[in-house]
């Protein structure tokens, strides 16, 4: 299987870095249109600015997708760019620390915001074009959309608590959205991932050296995942390839998941 998306565009939002990045430029090395797109406009510029200028199949969006009208902007400078969309990844996320006791701590609800709310927004748009463009086809997908999870949906952190909730949310957002829109034959996954090495995640292992034997050790594959091992697992999602496939959520943890940590402590 060549999990082909040539010629296929995709919106891919959180792409400015990390994961997000990794999947656009994957993408678009993988010969598909892509529209990158964040809020961070200065580090976009930086990271595809050039990209833009020298390839015909990459264009880049900034704008905060929290926002009703930015949603309607990006679809809209999609179709100028490229006239169509067939992929959606909803890659932007925000980690934030949970305080459950401190009266003034928001996390939950700009969480709930950021990572569920803004994808399920542009998802309904995005959707709404891709059944409106598939109407002629015979094609039995029209479109495919893939959600960014975490394994934190199954596994509890007390000072991640918010980030969890989103992303079980999420989860949820998309067995249901799958559902609803297979009958217009637009398709619904997600990709929830374990320790990836971001830059992020590079920048909080120099800080915090001893979590990086942590991660291992909790990691029954016994190391970090790369960013392109997300983003082969979202082409794979986004190809005709998974054509029957939806309403799922591909885990890509190396076995983090699977594993109760205090059995494991205990051997």
């Amino acid at each position: 299987m060549s999990f082909s998306v040539t010629g296929k565009t995709a919106i891919v939002t959180g792409a400015a870095n990390g994961v997000g990045l990794a999947i656009a430029r994957h993408l678009a090395d993988a010969g598909a249109n892509v529209m990158f797109a964040d809020k961070d406009e200065a580090r976009l510029r930086a990271e595809v600015g050039d990209m833009a200028d020298e390839a015909k199949n990459i264009r880049y969006f900034a704008g905060d997708l929290r926002e009703k009208l930015t949603i309607a902007n990006l679809l809209s400078a999609t179709l100028d760019a490229f006239d169509q969309v067939d992929i959606l990844v909803n890659g932007a996320r925000q980690i934030l620390r949970t305080s459950p006791l401190e009266q003034e701590d928001e996390s939950i609800e700009t969480m709930l915001d950021q990572n569920l709310m803004a994808g399920f927004k542009l998802s309904r748009l995005v959707a709404r074009r891709m059944i409106k463009q598939g109407k002629n086809s015979d094609r039995p997908c029209v479109g495919t959309i893939i959600n960014l999870s975490s394994i934190a949906a199954q596994r509890t952190q007390s000072d991640l608590m918010g980030f969890s909730v989103s992303c079980a949310a999420l989860d949820q957002m998309t067995r249901c959205l799958a559902v609803s829109l297979a009958p217009e034959r637009v398709r619904v996954n997600a990709v929830a991932f374990g320790s990836v090495m971001s830059a992020s995640l590079q920048d909080h292992l120099r800080e915090h050296p001893d979590h990086r034997e942590a991660i291992l050790a909790a990691t029954p594959q016994g190391r970090i995942a790369g960013p392109t091992e997300v983003a082969e697992a979202v082409q794979f999602l986004a190809s005709d390839s998974s054509s029957f496939v939806t309403g799922e959520i591909l885990i890509v943890d190396g076995g983090r998941s699977l594993v109760d940590a205090v059995s494991t402590s205990l051997h």
